[in-house]
């Protein structure tokens, strides 16, 4: 176990969630799952990309809030959007700039990798036409991006 693991706080859903967090990425994997009451699991881990989470049975104590978020570094459009599909399905919802929250309560940051180097240009009118542009998105949109920071409107 790592020094330092993400531990996520669900109600009752702790083994569902990391099922479902693991079926997104490839070669992500549950790693151990310890026992609680009435034969359903109290946790369950998994592991991403060499990344550990623990999702944990704890009640109705506290809910999970966009506060705390998991940032996807996203290699392109196309992972946007079939991560994005596959999180916002069954009762997740979009919000804005990229971010939404799945069915289980958890938020995530799905974003491409591309909207740093434009966001980051040293060029600040270009930067800043881009930046504008996400703020009107909820999921991102590369080609628009990239439109907006060449200076067309899309």
């Amino acid at each position: 176990m790592k020094k330092v693991t993400t531990f996520l706080w669900f109600d009752d859903q702790a083994e569902a969630a990391a099922r479902f967090y693991v079926s997104l990425f490839p070669g992500a994997e549950i790693v151990d799952s310890m026992p609680g009451a009435g034969g359903k699991p109290m946790s369950a881990t998994f592991r991403v990309d060499g990344q550990e989470f623990i999702c944990f049975n704890g009640g109705s104590h506290h809910k999970l809030n966009p506060s705390v978020s998991l940032f996807v570094d996203c290699a392109d459009q196309a992972e946007v959007d079939a991560l994005w599909e596959k999180l916002t399905a069954d009762g997740g919802a979009p919000s804005v700039c990229g971010w939404l929250t799945d069915k289980y309560g958890l938020s995530w940051q799905v974003i491409p990798r591309r909207l740093k180097e434009l966001l980051f240009n040293p060029d600040r009118d270009k930067a800043n036409r881009a930046m504008h542009a996400m703020l009107q998105m909820t999921k991102i949109d590369v080609a628009a991006l990239q439109q907006a920071h060449a200076g067309g409107v899309r």
